[in-house]
Formats: C-alpha cells, structure tokens, sequence
C-alpha cells in the first residue's frame, strides 16, 4: 500500500503554523511525536497535502509548574519527558500512572501527552486521568486561543472540539491542593501495549475520612471517555466506607455503553468498569492520605 505524497513543515513561530494551517484548507496532519499519524497515514486510513511539525515550537515543548498557576505540558513534550518531570512525579502521580502506559519505552520518548488527547481514541490511555485532574486545553487558531475542558474535548470516536485551523497548543492543570490524591488503572489481556478493555481515573480531597470532592472518569467503554458525575456526587460527603465506593461503581456502570468486540464484550466491560472504579478509588484515597 502506497503512502501518497504530501509536504512537510515545520513552522519557527505559533502565528507561522496557524498560518499554513489555515491554507492547508483541511488537508493538514499535525505531527507533534508522529507515533499516531505516522501509521494512519503509512495505512492509507488517513489522507494529507501537508505534515506540519510542532516540535519546533517553544511554546509547545515547555513543561513548567509552579503553586500558583499549576502545571502546563506542551503538545509536543514527550510522555518520557512527562512521567520523569519531579514535579510531575510528586505532585500529579496519576500523569505518571497514564503517560507511562501509552506504547513501549521507546514510543514514549516520541508520543505525547497532548498527541494522545487529540487521537481522541476512546480507549486512549491519557484522557480519563486528564478529565480527573481538571485539564484544560489551550487550543489556538485564526481566531486567536482559547480553552476548552477536557471532559468536552472529546466529540466521537477520533474526533475532538477543536474547528479547522486550530492545533492545541499545550494542557494545564491547576495545582493540587492539600490532602488530596489521584489514581488511573486500566485493564488490557496481555502486560504490555495492547489497547484498553476498559479504563477508569479518579482524583478526590480528604478531610480526615470525609471526602469533600471527587472526579471520576471512564473510557474505553463508550464512545468518548466520560466524566461521571454522578460517580463523583456519590462521593462527596461521604465518609470513607465499602457502601460509599460502591455507589460510585454503580454510577459508572450504569454511565458505561460498552460495545462487544475482538477484545471484550459489553458484560465483561461493565463489569471492569465497576472494578476499576472501586481500585481507583481507594487508589486516590492512599494517595490523598499520602500526602
């Protein structure tokens, strides 16, 4: 099967590469560690007239994090780059559980946090522990930049919000605050790169054994990972305790709209989802204790 032709750039400057977007007229694959487009295009499942190369950009190869603005990860940053920050280590241990999950050790020296995202598989390994963590995504285009919540990044299957001419730019996080924790798992049939049966995030805050806010997330059981908010209201409020938990992995099972294929059946996602909800769970509680 043959590649069909297409040009390459690689822009020095945002306005340069929002620039040759906008003449692209659609037709433009955005590479920032090329560990998705690269086979979608060598399968013909994805036709381009042009590669723009982000890795150029400064502003999309920053990785910085500070107390008051939290933490920011260019598009272009490498998963590597990611899970071995200290700051990222420390501080957002449910990145690490995620960003090191996402290929073998050496795609994660080329794939990217921001990549993955906009891949927007709905089994993708990075979106749920986003969602959980308040991620937002600085998305800029012709029309300048603007903000989008990753719980509404997501629009169907390999499809995201983001309109034609725009490319995103970097995904923020705020700062965690005291007493409070994070968890990603998922569940796959073989130990190693091979694609979510189903996946589940959760961050929540602790005081002493109540917990006062919770985020949970699913994916690879839907169409689009998904925020369960009814799983989080389940939590909050509550004291620590079997019953508690296990509202919440009622809510995300009933939120589950699994499809039967290849790599599992609708009974057996539902089921995961239940149990991957309880583990993340008590996963951000350690964590929260933690710290």
């Amino acid at each position: 099967m043959a590649l069909n032709a297409f040009d390459y750039a690689a822009p020095q400057s945002v306005d340069e590469a929002v620039s040759l977007l906008q003449k692209g007229n659609g037709k433009v694959g955005i590479l920032a560690g090329g560990t998705d487009i690269l086979p979608q295009l060598k399968e013909n499942r994805r036709k381009i007239d042009l590669l723009l190369d982000i890795k150029k950009l400064p502003e999309a190869n920053v990785l910085s994090f500070d107390a008051s603005n939290g933490l920011r990860i260019g598009s272009a940053v490498s998963c590597s780059t990611t899970y071995n920050h200290p700051d990222v280590r420390t501080r957002y241990p449910a990145l690490v559980d995620c960003s090191s999950l996402i290929g073998s050790v050496q795609i994660q020296n080329r794939a990217t946090l921001g990549g993955n995202l906009c891949n927007a598989s709905p089994a993708g390994d990075s979106p749920p522990a986003v969602i959980v963590l308040g991620g937002v995504c600085e998305v800029i285009g012709p029309n300048g930049q603007r903000e989008i919540a990753a719980e509404d990044f997501f629009t169907a299957p390999g499809r995201n919000a983001m309109e034609a001419g725009e490319f995103l730019l970097a995904v923020r996080f705020p700062a965690p605050v005291a007493h409070s924790g994070a968890f990603f798992l998922r569940f796959i049939p073989r130990n190693e790169m091979d694609i979510a049966v189903a996946n589940a995030a959760v961050s929540l805050v602790l005081d002493g054994n109540t917990i006062t806010s919770a985020r949970v997330a699913i994916g690879a059981v839907a169409p689009t990972p998904l925020l369960v908010a009814e799983a989080g209201a389940a939590l909050v409020g509550q004291t620590i305790s079997d019953e508690t938990i296990e509202k919440a992995c009622v809510a995300t099972r009933a939120a589950a709209k699994p499809i039967s294929d290849m790599r599992g059946t609708i009974e057996q996602r539902v089921h995961l989802t239940g149990v991957l909800t309880k583990r993340a769970i008590q996963g951000a509680i350690e964590r929260a204790k933690e710290s």
